[in-house]
């Protein structure tokens, strides 16, 4: 029998009218932030909505919900790290999360796409040792990247 996992994700308010289909494809083909779960594990979203605008008013309560549907994992969705700027409250965000709701926080959907990596590093946006672990499962190979522009 498959083990199965149960994921909420939240996305980036900026982002609020995405449906989602980079997001999904990652989750089906275990890149970027669902790298973490073993190809034979059964992957099921309980959850998906955004965190409800700057400051993250939805961060409060939306896990709460996640967690009634099962949600062992929560993710955030790649947005909150290649929208500009980057979400300036996700340390926040996931500290306040996992300390509430005892559960745990990726960073990170789906891949990065190649263009938007290009961008951040021209700007410098993700210079710092923070940025560089949040990134760590979202910059697969460059092929990866190039799929998901």
């Amino acid at each position: 029998m498959k083990s199965s996992k149960k994921i909420g994700i939240i996305i980036c308010d900026r982002y609020k009218n995405c449906a989602g289909g980079k997001c999904f494809r990652s989750m089906k083909e275990r890149v970027g932030g669902f790298s973490i779960y073993d190809k034979d594990e059964e992957l099921e979203l309980v959850g998906y909505t955004t965190c409800g605008g700057c400051p993250g008013g939805n961060i409060e309560y939306a896990p709460e919900e996640m967690i009634k549907n099962g949600a062992e994992a929560i993710h955030f969705a790649t947005g909150f790290v290649v929208g500009y700027p980057p979400c300036p409250h996700i340390n926040q965000f996931k500290e306040f999360i996992e300390t509430r709701y005892k559960v745990d926080v990726v960073i990170g959907t789906h891949p990065i796409p190649e263009k938007y990596l290009l961008i951040h590093e021209k700007l410098g946006t993700w210079n710092t040792p923070e940025w560089q672990e949040h990134l760590k499962l979202l910059l697969p190979k460059q092929q990866i990247r190039l799929d998901y522009d």
